[in-house]
């Protein structure tokens, strides 16, 4: 409302005195339009059980389905039995959680400090990252299948959390762990902040300012560079000058043979680089 009768006084005062000017401070000049095209498109909102998110560099790979089940590996009636038989306690035949069991036991035995290792700490980040791993390929079959969403990213904090405590108490072991794993931790900001599109314009305003003195400075550089060999003849030159009048007017010498020789190595020496540069 404000704005509006303040629109309308300075009409009629434009009316009442039409060869009125304005000074140019009292020009309104924040919030323009910025004249460098900078765009700043809004980042896509990543999900929280994404790999990209949650640190998992690869996902489950392809298990031999020509494998026994894990409580049938150690039957001794399966060495006498048939080959069909067999092939009926293979995971070909099993549910697809069979299959998770072996990848997730597979998963722990890389990371395991002893045979009848289970409780460690490594151990037990190792098995979450197989079922993690194992529930992101099915949420990517199944996404509106929310009770496994919430399991998954219940999972991912689990295992972000012991990573942490590992950092922190044990750093070798915790690099040796997310090498051995394949994963990256990332940890949580120490200041959060919102994306907003007036923030990342000043960074990216900033960043383009840098990129520009960078640029003109580089350029001034190498313009610099191309003219020092001229410099350099032209202050042989001024220097050979200035020795010839003092000894011609028989005052101090200022300048010294050494000085024009030293300027001359110089010149001989850039000329040298840039042929072979060339």
């Amino acid at each position: 409302m404000n704005l509006i009768k303040s629109t309308i006084s300075i009409g009629k005062i434009l009316h009442l005195n039409p060869n009125l000017t304005f000074n140019n401070s009292s020009i309104r000049r924040y919030a323009f339009k910025s004249d460098l095209k900078i765009k700043w498109v809004h980042p896509g909102k990543v999900s929280c059980v994404k790999p990209e998110k949650s640190g998992d560099l690869e996902s489950m790979p392809e298990i031999d389905q020509s494998q026994y089940q894990l409580e049938y590996r150690q039957s001794k009636e399966l060495e006498t039995a048939n080959d069909l038989a067999k092939k009926l306690f293979t995971l070909e035949f099993a549910p697809r959680y069979k299959t998770t069991q072996v990848y997730i036991r597979n998963t722990a035995d890389t990371v395991r400090r002893h045979a009848l290792d289970t409780g460690s700490a490594e151990t037990r980040i190792a098995r979450w990252t197989g079922a993690i791993r194992a529930m992101q390929e099915l949420l990517e079959r199944f996404p509106r299948n929310k009770r496994l969403k919430v399991n998954l990213k219940e999972l991912i904090d689990k295992r972000k959390k012991h990573l942490k405590y590992l950092r922190k108490w044990d750093y070798k072991r915790f690099e040796w762990l997310i090498d051995n794993l394949n994963i990256v931790y990332k940890p949580p900001p120490n200041e959060f902040h919102w994306v907003t599109r007036k923030g990342s314009l000043r960074k990216l305003t900033q960043k383009y300012c840098d990129d520009l003195k960078a640029e003109r400075l580089t350029a001034y550089r190498r313009q610099l560079e191309s003219e020092q060999p001229g410099f350099l003849e032209e202050k042989i030159r001024s220097l050979e000058f200035i020795c010839q009048e003092q000894k011609e007017c028989g005052v101090e010498v200022t300048v010294t043979e050494e000085e024009i020789n030293e300027v001359k190595r110089q010149l001989e020496a850039l000329l040298k680089e840039r042929k072979e540069k060339n």
